[in-house]
């Protein structure tokens, strides 16, 4: 008996008839992370997220490589913020009312995700995938999967990002 897979790969059939995949696992090393879109800070690899459902102006959340603690990711979400979009602080998307309250930061949590990277720009399709990458949340024995830490922003509503929720039975538990 086989369980299906967390996620399934696109194939295409090549000119001499043979079967490639057109997506590829990528596991992010550090010239690898830099060059895709993650800053590196304090020896972590972040990156801003976006909600799949919506387009944004700023990322709903943050992933860093790797488990780590909740004031490392929150440190590192603020550097990528102050470094990508000249932000000083994690507080507010600019132009909110800063009158409105924000409870807290909310938690990061720990979890795993694959990482698909399309293939380079000599791949024939001329997709909208075409050199970019997306990371598929996976459980920690997935193919591939490797450990990240993911956190909302605290301005994002509850459910952008579609982060895992260790309370609701995901693959993931709460950093500390």
């Amino acid at each position: 008996m086989t369980t299906p897979a967390p996620y399934e790969f696109e194939i295409r059939e090549g000119d001499d008839g043979a079967t490639h995949p057109v997506e590829q696992l990528w596991t992010p090393c550090a010239g690898d992370a830099v060059a895709s879109g993650f800053i590196a800070h304090r020896d972590l690899f972040v990156i801003g997220i976006d909600d799949a459902t919506d387009d944004h102006l700023y990322p709903v959340g943050f992933i860093v490589l790797g488990h780590q603690p909740w004031a490392d990711i929150t440190e590192a979400a603020t550097a990528y913020m102050s470094q990508i979009h000249g932000w000083r602080t994690l507080r507010l998307y600019p132009g909110d009312d800063p009158s409105v309250f924000i409870p807290r930061i909310p938690r990061a949590v720990l979890t795993h995700g694959v990482f698909l990277r399309h293939p380079h720009s000599d791949h024939g399709c001329g997709c909208e995938w075409g050199e970019t990458w997306r990371m598929v949340w996976a459980p920690a024995t997935a193919p591939g999967a490797i450990p990240v830490t993911a956190m909302r922003h605290p301005a994002a509503p509850a459910t952008a990002g579609d982060l895992p929720n260790p309370d609701e039975g995901a693959p993931a538990t709460w950093a500390v």
